[in-house]
Formats: C-alpha cells, structure tokens, sequence
C-alpha cells in the first residue's frame, strides 16, 4: 500500500506508477489510501506563520495518545480533517465514554472465572442471549469497516453500542439481577457470562486505535501475553431474535422520559419510585406479554402492566403506533434490599421489611428469572 495525502495523485503515486510499468510491467502498489489535511477549526490549512498549528506531542501530553488516535481514527480521512480544542474535547467525552462503559463491565465481573462460572448459551437468560447476539452482528459489521479502512464508521459503531444498547439499555438493567439475586444463581452468572463475552469482543475490536487502553484492559482480564498477540474473538452466539425485548425497548425511552419528567417535578426519587401501564394492540401486547411480570426489570420500575389498546384511560401519553403508557408513584412499600416498591412486603413475619423475592434470595432457594 501507498499512503500519502491528496496531493501525490499527481506526485509520488503517479511517478511511482509510471517508473514500475516502464520497468517491471506492473503497478509497484496494490492498493492506494489517500487522505485529506490538517485544517483548523476555520477551515484553514496548517502554518506556523499562522501560527494555528497544533502539535501532537501537547495534545498527548495533555490528553492522552488514545484520545489522539481516537480524533484521527473517529475522522472521515477522505476530506480534510478539521482539528480543535473543542473537537477534541469531544473525543476526550467520547474515550471516556467507552473507557467507563468498559469500567462497569469489568467491575461486574468480578469473582467470575469463564472456566468455571460460563453459562451455555441455550441457558442464558433471553436478554443476556439478545446482547450477545447484538455484539456479534456489529462485530461482522466493525471487521467489515477495518478491512475497509473505513476508521470513522468502525469507531461510531463501538460508540453507539456503548451508548445505546449498553448504557442507554442493557446495563441498566442487570444493575437488578447482579446486586439482588443469589452469587452463583443462573441469573446472576448469566449477566456475567454475556459481560465476558462481551469485553472480548470489545477489547480486541478497540486494540486498533485506543491502543494502550485495550492492552490496559486485558491485563485486567487475563494478565498473560498481550491483546495485539490475539485473534478476534470468535465465541459470540449469533442469529438470536426476541421480540418482546425489541418491542419493550422502543416502548422503553418513552417511559424513561416520563419518568424523567417525574423526578424533575418531585414526583418521585428513582425508577423504582413507580409504575408503568401499558396500553397497546394486539401485536404488541402479545410480545410484552411473553415477559410476564420480569417486564419491569426491562423498564426497572417496581411494576409493569399491559392492558389492551381499547382499555385506555384518561392522562396516557403516546409511546408509538398504538401503544399508550401512564407512568404513576407507586403507593406500595419499599423493600429496604432492592429497593422495588411490591404488595406482599410485610408478608414474611422473618423479614417484615423485604418483598418475596428477597426473601427468596436471601433464606430460600433463590428467585427463577428467564427473560431478563
């Protein structure tokens, strides 16, 4: 490959070119990159007499090489690429972003070794399998954007799944499941199985471009070699479809702005402060209703019901074609361990402050979860 800025079409490629075929019959390349240059924040090009040149030596000694290598690689390389203070002060948001997207991760993983605590991936719960399987389709489409050398989609793409299908969605909802039920329960070491298969997908896919901080991140995980003496990650679980968690996720950031709206108005304190009712059609209903009653670990409110459309009641809000919600403060207890707000707490004489399913995990057998 020949690498160089736009203006070697005409220079280094061309000569190059023209020298191979006179002497050997062919192109000395098989493949050319070019790319556009440094400009500031103005468009303008790079000039000390300017005196708008930006050196990388100060921004890695101010921000770090990863949120160098991070502008460069999240930058359409194919135009000039326009550099800043400020736009890299949103780099420096985004790193960070990743970096304690992967924090929670490992943090959550804590006493679970792979060899001993995995979980098969038929006995996973749903939402565990939905993640998985989400991870390795965008792992096809990062590899895609790497051989590609299309850097700026590869780095949207891992941001994205940062931002939306994990914090905005998936972690929030394991917090539950990981603090609350049993050590070595099927539901806790599930979650736990889909944060390691997860991380290895990740650490590799970020070891391009945020070099130190994905070899930083496995010698937290495995503590031998190195992650650039890795291949990518081949144990995801893909081709796993669930329509009750696709659909309650397009209900879900109705009900967070509802909720939202609440704890702005001193309605409430946390999610669990309340309840949601859903009000939907028939399609709809039928998938939310394969969640049972572990539909509110999905919303993480203290409970989740849904009504068909043509039981509606007043002061509902819009939450897609046909699908209503009211979200209300919850008038029940609160279990001093989970902190959900539930009927039956007071009902065991033992532990008059816990809901069932605490008293489940702390004195019995521990709860039975299957979706989420």
């Amino acid at each position: 490959m020949y690498l160089e800025g736009s203006d070697q079409h005409r220079g280094w490629f061309q000569s190059s070119l023209i020298s191979s075929v006179a002497m050997n019959g062919k192109a000395p390349y098989r493949q050319v990159l070019t790319h556009g240059f440094t400009v500031d924040k103005d468009g303008k090009k790079m000039s000390k007499s300017l005196g708008n040149v930006m050196s990388p030596q100060k921004v890695v000694n101010n921000l770090g090489a990863d949120i160098l290598r991070l502008w460069i690689a999240g930058t359409d390389y194919t135009g000039e690429m326009t550099v800043s203070d400020e736009i890299l002060k949103r780099s420096a948001d985004s790193y960070r972003r990743i970096r304690n997207t992967v924090r929670f991760m490992l943090a959550n993983m804590q006493g679970f070794d792979a060899t001993k605590h995995s979980v098969r991936a038929d006995d996973m719960l749903d939402l565990d399998k939905w993640i998985v399987a989400k991870t390795a389709d965008l792992q096809t489409q990062i590899l895609s954007a790497y051989e590609q050398y299309n850097f700026h989609h590869a780095m949207q793409l891992i941001l994205n799944f940062c931002t939306n299908d994990l914090g905005g969605f998936y972690l929030d909802i394991i917090k539950d499941r990981q603090y609350t039920t049993q050590e070595n329960s099927i539901a806790r070491r599930s979650a736990q199985t889909a944060l390691h298969h997860m991380t290895q997908a990740m650490v590799r896919w970020l070891a391009p471009v945020l070099s130190f901080t994905a070899e930083e991140i496995w010698q937290t995980l495995e503590a031998e070699e190195s992650i650039f003496l890795q291949s990518w990650y081949t144990e995801l679980s893909a081709d796993y479809d669930n329509s009750a968690i696709d659909t309650a996720r397009t209900i879900n950031p109705f009900v967070r702005k509802q909720l939202e709206q609440m704890r702005s108005d001193k309605t409430i304190g946390s999610s669990l402060d309340a309840e949601v009712d859903i009000y939907c059609d028939e399609a709809t209903y039928q998938a939310l209703a394969q969640l049972g009653d572990e539909l509110r670990f999905v919303f993480i409110t203290s409970y989740a019901r849904i009504h068909q459309l043509n039981e509606k009641t007043d002061n509902c809000v819009v939450a897609g074609n046909n699908v209503f919600i009211k979200v209300i403060q919850s008038e029940h207890k609160k279990c001093v361990r989970c902190w959900h707000h539930r009927e039956d707490i007071g009902n065991n004489s033992e532990h008059p402050e816990l809901c069932g399913r605490c008293v489940e995990n702390v004195d019995g057998d521990g709860e039975t979860r299957k979706f989420a």
